[in-house]
């Protein structure tokens, strides 16, 4: 069964170590997800979701326009993050494990997903809406993304580990 991403009640966040002190956290305002769902059967269920580069926020605007620049997501050249699911692994309860392909600018790595089926429910206007929460952690030198500045103190500005989390509601589409 297809179903809709609905944007509105949706979030891809992410964080990251700045200055090995504090951590920076951030979303992608623009997003999509092709999502095919059997809620009987998550293990054949499939998704692509497609991010916007330029879309990114960090609540910094300066920081925000070095994060779309050359020296990281170089968004003129590579406008789209893309996520592609290969294979759905039950590992108990409401808890999978995704296995896919995330691109990031002209790399792609295969990326694991911790996912937690939240349920279906059945909205006030009797439309069925499923929901999940999914997590990684991905290295940003893994994709190209290797910018940094040494500090005096030793450590560096910007952390390698990048964690990741999705906050997913989906509607289905009536045949």
């Amino acid at each position: 069964m297809t179903w809709k991403l609905d944007t509105a009640h949706s979030a891809v966040e992410f964080s990251v170590r700045h200055m090995m002190v504090s951590t920076v956290k951030g979303n992608f305002k623009e997003f999509s997800v092709d999502l095919n769902l059997d809620p009987e059967d998550l293990v054949k269920s499939s998704a692509k979701a497609v991010i916007q580069a330029a879309s990114i926020d960090t609540r910094e605007p300066a920081r925000n326009g070095h994060l779309t620049s050359a020296d990281f997501f170089e968004v003129e050249k590579y406008p789209e993050i893309t996520y592609q699911s290969r294979s759905v692994k039950a590992l108990g309860g409401d808890r999978y494990q995704v296995e896919g392909d995330l691109t990031v600018k002209d790399v792609t790595r295969p990326v694991a997903l911790e996912v937690a089926f939240l349920g279906v429910q059945t909205s006030p206007q009797g439309a069925k809406v499923a929901g999940f929460e999914a997590s990684t952690k991905i290295s940003r030198k893994d994709f190209g993304l290797n910018w940094n500045v040494a500090l005096e103190t030793g450590g560096v500005l910007v952390g390698d580990e990048i964690k990741i989390s999705l906050d997913i509601e989906a509607n289905e589409v009536a045949a």
